[in-house]
Order: structure tokens, then sequence, then C-alpha cells
């Protein structure tokens, strides 16, 4: 007798059109800009997924490592706090690091629902059914959506946890963090919590080191985005001839990564009609990653109008979740 499938709802609120502009517009303005720019929603096609999934392995990369062993010793009682119900993970990607929390909802008899939140819908839904696969009764439903864009149209059933995890936080400048965190505190209701997981401040050589690991994975992953663009917008960038840079900047406690051009060079986006000239040495930032100080961080939920509940970090102090409330 055949296997059913486990069944997922999906809900998409990104069609083709809405992603082909997001990225045209996202491009234009970068590359036309002085310094030149590109935001790192758009490193994740297939392969890029797949690159970042072996960084997550990588000796120099800890993070991932670190927010599991939090994870792993903390989530019995971050479902405990909590008293939610409802699991929802924005950037959820193969919600690997989630079954943890859902493991601990279901032991404490509370799990009722998961909402995973992706903007990549393959990935979303294959997650997605393999959550509804172990968790059967739980009510799944997968959004395909822009958690910067759509918060507001995310499912509010149940007493809700919200996961924002990997220090996926960091990817924001700061103003747009302010608005991230005020837009998702507006959309929270009593009983509700988010749970966010944030790299702190270290070392320097440390983490730099995590960001330009010694076998180049992490270099491959930064020049995917113009592979991206080659596919996407009939673009010729030679990807081979910008070299990966990452420096961490003191003054705004973040890691930049960018590609350095290694020639002169005049790149032609035909879906953009669009030239566009680099001077050899010439730099394009790709991603940002902000490293947090634990007060720092209290302060910008504050301002968003939060209150911190429960705050936990990994033995060596690397990596801190915290559990907030409206």
């Amino acid at each position: 007798m055949p296997v059913s499938q486990p069944t997922v709802q999906v809900i998409n609120h990104l069609d083709h059109d809405y992603l082909r502009q997001a990225l045209e517009h996202d491009v234009t303005t970068g590359l036309t800009s002085s310094p030149k720019w590109l935001p790192p929603k758009w490193f994740y096609d297939a392969t890029g997924s797949e690159l970042f999934s072996r960084i997550t392995r990588l000796p120099e990369y800890y993070p991932t490592r670190r927010e599991l062993a939090i994870l792993r010793t903390r989530a019995a009682d971050l479902a405990a706090v909590s008293g939610a119900d409802t699991l929802v993970e924005l950037g959820s990607g193969t919600s690997e690091k989630t079954e943890l929390l859902l493991a601990a909802l279901a032991s404490a008899g509370t799990l009722r629902g998961y909402t995973p939140v992706d903007v990549d819908a393959v990935t979303l839904e294959a997650a997605a059914r393999r959550v509804a696969g172990r968790f059967p009764g739980v009510d799944v439903r997968a959004v395909c959506a822009d958690f910067e864009r759509h918060l507001a149209l995310l499912p509010r059933d149940g007493r809700r946890m919200v996961a924002f995890l990997g220090g996926t936080i960091g990817n924001l400048e700061p103003v747009a963090r302010a608005v991230f965190l005020k837009e998702l505190r507006a959309t929270l209701r009593p009983g509700d919590t988010f749970l966010l997981g944030a790299d702190l401040v270290k070392d320097v050589g440390r983490l730099e080191a995590a960001y330009d690991d010694s076998a180049g994975v992490t270099a491959e992953f930064n020049r995917n985005v113009l592979r991206v663009i080659n596919r996407e917008l009939e673009a010729d960038f030679v990807p081979e001839a910008f070299e990966h840079v990452a420096l961490y900047d003191e003054r705004h406690d973040w890691i930049e990564m960018r590609l350095r051009a290694t020639r002169a060079m005049r790149v032609w986006l035909g879906g953009l009609g669009l030239g566009v000239n680099f001077a050899e040495g010439e730099e394009m930032r790709t991603e940002i990653s902000a490293k947090f100080r634990p007060e720092g961080l209290r302060e910008e939920l504050a301002t968003a109008g939060f209150r911190l509940r429960r705050r936990y970090t990994d033995p060596a102090g690397d990596f801190t979740l915290v559990l907030a409330e409206a």
C-alpha cells in the first residue's frame, strides 16, 4: 500500500513577478550606488543553499554549532516559559534546528501548529512535509514570503512563538533592523513570544576566519550571487575575476563580505539594459553580519516594545538566544 504524503498547506505571497521585480530593483540600485553593493538574499538559489549548508559544517564556522548546543539544552525551558502552541519560523530554510523546539513543545503537550516562512518555495515545502511527517496531527502551514515585507500577512492563530534563528538578524543594517523589530512587535498579541538567535562580539580573528574559511567554501558562496545575476538578468559577470573579502568593522561591530574586482572590467546586464564599470581593486559589499553585545541587544528589543524573558548563551559565550515578549 502506498504511503500517503503528510498534508501541508502552502500559502504563497511571492509570485514570479514579485521576485523578478525585487531582484531587478536590488541589482539596479546596488550596482549604480557608490560604493556598489548587493543584498545577501540573492545568494540563495539551490547552489547557494547547498554551499551555505557546507559552510555550517566547517570547523571555522561556529554559529550553527553554538546555537544548536543552546537549543539542545534549553528547548524544554523555552517551551515551558513561552507556553506556545504554535511555532512560526522566519527564514526557516531546512527547519533542522526548529525540530528541537517542535519536539520540546510536543513533549510539553502544547504543540498544535507550525508555520515556516521562507522565500524559497521548494525548500520550504520539502521541509514542511518532513516536519508534518514527524509530527502527525500538527497543523503545518508553510508561507512563502519575504519576512521584511510580509510580516502582517502571517497567520496569527494560537499562542505563537516567533523564531528568528541563525543570527540572520545581523544581516539587517541598524535602521532596517529597528523597522523589522517594530513591525514584528506590532503583529504579536498578548501571550505571544519572540525567540531571537544572535551572534556575539568576540575575537576579531575568529570572526574573520568564520567568514573566510581555509577551504574556500565561503568564497564560492559569495561569488554565487554573481552567478544568480548572470542567469536571471542575462549578465556577463566573470565570477572568477572577483576575490572574496571578509573584514570586521569594529566601529559598527559587523563583518562585511565583499567582492573585489581583480582587473578593470565592464559588465553588461542584458535583462536590465545596464552596463556597469568596475575599476581594478574596486570592492562591492555583498553582506553585513552584525555581532551583538548583550546590553545592546536588550536595548534594541526594548526600543521596539519587547521585554526580555530569558537569555541563554553557549558555554563558550559565542552565541545567544533571547526569548522576549510583547
